[in-house]
């Protein structure tokens, strides 16, 4: 099987918002469309949903983003072997990897959605940062050509037919000894999640996160956090 990209037609986003989140001591700002549901309608979207099952979330800015942005810029990184390179799975627009430019990590932004590199770049240009990639990724065919130390993605298991995609790429892009960090919001499919991870052999520890919303609001969820327990 060949990897399937898509891009979401700019024509298609017809109004920005700017939102300030607001972690800890940082202030992150986020360009994002100012009606992810209006995207929906597009026939682009449509057509794309009828030939892969695809769907554009990337344009929301989803609680399982913050969470793990909160996870990010809190983690201890100085305990890492230097320099940090880290990979962020179903980037959106951008969050997480953004976290962890502030500090001083080197991310890898992916995401089967080209749209969305293009956002999360320019969100990591908007808060100061020039010094990151970019890699077209779709998980059910993962690359063979790299491996990073550490793989980070939240609400990667909206659907169970995504969780055994999930775990083979990890197979496949995570560095022997490295570290995955997933924030999932507790979907249903992340119980399955953490099974199927058991049976491939690596360790996983979950810990319960919350994560700030606006209008004071506040969302509970899990951070899985994964090693290979051959390693």
């Amino acid at each position: 099987m060949s990897p399937r990209y898509h891009a979401t037609p700019p024509e298609a986003v017809t109004e920005l918002v700017r939102e300030a989140v607001y972690i800890d001591r940082y202030t992150f700002r986020i360009d994002r469309p100012a009606d992810s549901d209006k995207l929906l309608d597009h026939p682009w979207v449509r057509s794309a949903y009828a030939a892969d099952e695809y769907v554009p979330y990337w344009a929301q800015l989803w609680p399982a983003a913050r969470m793990l942005a909160k996870v990010v810029v809190r983690e201890k990184w100085e305990a890492y072997p230097q320099p940090v390179r880290v990979l962020e799975v179903g980037c959106g627009l951008g969050l997480a990897g953004i976290a962890g430019l502030a500090r001083g990590l080197q991310v890898t932004f992916s995401d089967v959605d080209e749209t969305a590199l293009a956002f999360a770049a320019a969100n990591a240009r908007l808060n100061g940062f020039t010094e990151f990639q970019t890699r077209p990724l779709d998980f059910r065919c993962p690359p063979a050509d790299v491996k990073y130390p550490v793989v980070i993605g939240s609400d990667l298991m909206y659907e169970e037919r995504l969780v055994d995609p999930l775990v083979g790429l990890l197979r496949a892009v995570l560095a022997p000894g490295g570290v995955c960090l997933i924030a999932d919001p507790d979907r249903t499919a992340a119980r399955v999640f953490r099974w199927k991870l058991g049976e491939a052999g690596y360790e996983v520890t979950p810990q319960l996160v919350r994560a700030g919303e606006p209008g004071g609001g506040r969302t509970k969820g899990t951070l899985y956090r994964i090693r290979n327990a051959t390693d």
